[in-house]
């Protein structure tokens, strides 16, 4: 597996250097679980937050760094241009939750979130997708490829339309690959790399994922790439 990271055990990640400076960020998807993650770990780390979410009010979070623009990320202009406005980076967590129906929910709001990045100026965006999607679908065990094929075939085939799109961008971005995702808590213990070695049902915990996310903001490692995350 050329360009593999293939540490024998997850490798222990720090926690955020307090004096890093203070961002502005864009959370999409943010009443998710992994966008709520995202929001809280922000928060917590000093940045300032909006949050556009077609029903902001699921957040039940308040914060004098919080702000909530309420808008559909399918639609162009509107809401998503004032929501992407003077921020220094776009992390997308867009998903269906546990339906197992797309709705070309990528394929339909990847345009629109390149095209308000391009008219504000910013540059940097960080996407959610989920392992198996694209060229991570070569090294899926064979467990998890046939609970894809039975279940999760529109969502991924939905995530791999955004993803062409997205990768056509000028932009600075960087899609982020986890394994299942768990509720549980944020360990600093997990593997990232554009492959990696993983077996039977590989798992990363949603608050893991937030912090790694949240590190990409000035990380330049993955620049228009692709990195999995997992323990």
């Amino acid at each position: 597996m050329d360009g593999a990271t293939h540490p024998e055990a997850p490798l222990l990640h720090p926690l955020p250097d307090p004096d890093m400076p203070a961002k502005r960020i864009l959370v999409l998807g943010a009443t998710g679980g992994t966008g709520r993650e995202v929001v809280d770990q922000a928060l917590e780390q000093g940045h300032a937050v909006t949050a556009l979410a077609r029903h902001p009010e699921r957040m039940q979070r308040s914060h004098e760094r919080l702000r909530f623009v309420a808008g559909d990320v399918t639609q162009p202009g509107g809401a998503l241009s004032e929501a992407v406005r003077g921020q220094d980076a776009v992390i997308s967590a867009l998903g269906q939750g546990l339906r197992l129906r797309s709705e070309n929910l990528f394929a339909r709001s990847t345009p629109r979130i390149l095209e308000a990045m391009e008219l504000e100026g910013v540059r940097r965006l960080i996407v959610t997708s989920a392992y198996g999607v694209g060229v991570t679908w070569r090294d899926v065990p064979w467990v998890p490829r046939i609970l894809v094929r039975l279940f999760l075939w529109d969502l991924y085939a939905d995530k791999e339309a955004g993803e062409r799109t997205l990768q056509q961008s000028a932009l600075d971005w960087t899609i982020v690959y986890p394994t299942a995702l768990t509720s549980g808590p944020r360990t600093g213990r997990y593997r990232v790399g554009e492959r990696l070695a993983l077996r039977a049902l590989p798992r990363i915990s949603r608050a893991d994922l937030a912090a790694f996310l949240l590190t990409q903001i000035e990380d330049r490692t993955y620049i228009r790439k692709g990195v999995l995350i997992s323990t």
